[in-house]
């Protein structure tokens, strides 16, 4: 079963969660510009300058600059809340636990080195 996120939900609006796996159809849907934004995101997290260099040009020539812009601003933010985070130590509540975890197998998300942070619970 295919979930979607809590926003989307109180947005009533279709996406397709597969898209943070780098599948840009998924990504695509219900999103503008989800594809070039997601490939940015990719080569931008992997650290493939080559890649980040065509997916910057591609969300460019896809949208206006400041959009550019706004996706780097996000990024760079994402990856300071989450190193905060990761280093004190940030608890998850059950309520918030128990809404992700089949999100969590669903998208494979314990594949990542950074899983080891999270708490896996079982049995919910």
């Amino acid at each position: 079963m295919q979930r979607c996120s809590a926003s989307a939900q109180a947005n009533n609006t279709e996406i397709d969660l597969q898209g943070v796996n780098g599948d840009a159809d998924a990504a695509a849907v219900g999103i503008p510009l989800g594809a070039e934004l997601m490939r940015f995101a990719e080569a931008l997290s992997s650290r493939d300058f080559e890649a980040l260099k065509d997916a910057r040009a591609a969300l460019l020539a896809a949208a206006e600059e400041r959009v550019l812009v706004d996706a780097a601003g996000v990024a760079g933010n994402f990856q300071r809340m989450v190193r905060i985070a990761d280093a004190i130590g940030i608890p998850t509540d059950d309520v918030t636990t128990e809404s992700i975890l089949g999100l969590r197998d669903d998208l494979d998300l314990y594949r990542f080195a950074s899983a080891e942070n999270t708490r896996r619970v079982s049995g919910i």
